[in-house]
């Protein structure tokens, strides 16, 4: 059993081994279903299982701060914890059952970055309200009705009128080729003003359909009413020689922030030191269990725990 209270926000130990054990049981009940060599199947079902033990500690932990009146500050501490403990053993059942290799574990340890980060607007020290991504159907349905009435008013013929609209139509088709996904990692409103966030662990070699997709998808907010703000946030220190992120800092959609800035802006947004949180709790070395750190050392594998 692990008691939920405000303590947890302390009791790292106590969550590992709950973890653990519960990832242990989880582990054994799984190898009873799948065989040796269905790793992947193995190691896709301990993360769920690992993921289950962790939202029902939240579950329970968010019900309780409802009844008892904590502050946001509270919750959110002990949700970090919660998570990162969470991280570590889900990491390490992984590695049990197929372990790491440098391209597989680089992309993890980022990937479990945004989510981590995005618990400070979900449960904010500042006054801030997530709201729901438009649909890219609606934006195209609403800009193109306001483009057909302002073609509809102008002193053309009907046929000039239709020729109009018909290349209208045409460059949608050349700038989509589809439908466009304007759901980003976060989007909430604050002090009058909406922003919408993506998160990115860094840049790698290959980003230039990933860094078009995000121009186009700042174009188009950008340009609507409401004007929203695009927020790139980065983790790891890009330099100059990035084309990529220069690219998207230049451009005029993006506000672009990577390592400290980035920190330093999540703080300001949510009201939430984050960075500190990291330094003062996180220490993927000597939480990790030894075997699997000493996996991840011979492999090399240890130089993508950083976080700051």
């Amino acid at each position: 059993m692990i008691t939920v209270d405000k303590s947890l926000s302390a009791r790292k130990e106590a969550l590992l081994a709950y973890f653990r054990e519960r990832g242990s049981e989880s582990l054994e009940e799984i190898r009873r279903v799948y065989g040796a060599t269905e790793f992947r199947a193995q190691a896709s079902a301990i993360n769920i299982a690992t993921t289950e033990t962790r939202d029902n500690i939240i579950k329970n932990l968010v019900q309780k701060s409802i009844r008892e009146k904590w502050s946001n500050e509270e919750i959110l501490q002990c949700v970090l914890m919660t998570t990162y403990t969470h991280y570590i053993v889900m990491i390490e059942c992984r590695n049990e059952v197929w372990p790491y290799e440098y391209m597989t574990f680089s992309r993890r340890i980022g990937e479990l970055w945004q989510p981590f980060c995005k618990l400070c607007f979900d449960y904010p020290i500042k006054d801030l309200t997530l709201f729901v991504p438009p649909l890219f159907s609606e934006v195209k349905r609403k800009l193109t009705a306001e483009i057909e009435d302002y073609i509809d008013a102008l002193a053309l013929t009907r046929e000039q009128k239709k020729e109009l609209k018909r290349y209208y139509n045409k460059v949608w088709g050349f700038v989509t080729s589809g439908e466009v996904k304007l759901e980003l990692d976060l989007h909430f409103e604050q002090s009058g003003e909406k922003f919408v966030v993506d998160f990115k662990s860094g840049f790698g070699s290959n980003e230039k359909g990933n860094t078009n997709r995000l121009l186009l998808v700042a174009t188009i907010y950008r340009n609507l009413e409401e004007n929203y703000r695009c927020l790139l946030l980065v983790r790891a220190e890009e330099d100059s020689n990035n084309n990529y992120f220069k690219v998207l800092k230049n451009s005029g959609v993006w506000e672009a922030h990577c390592g400290n800035e980035t920190y330093a802006r999540i703080k300001e947004l949510s009201g939430f030191d984050i960075k500190h949180w990291i330094g003062s709790n996180i220490d993927w070395g000597n939480d990790l269990r030894r075997d699997t750190m000493r996996y991840f050392k011979d492999n090399s594998l240890d130089q993508y725990l950083k976080w700051c």
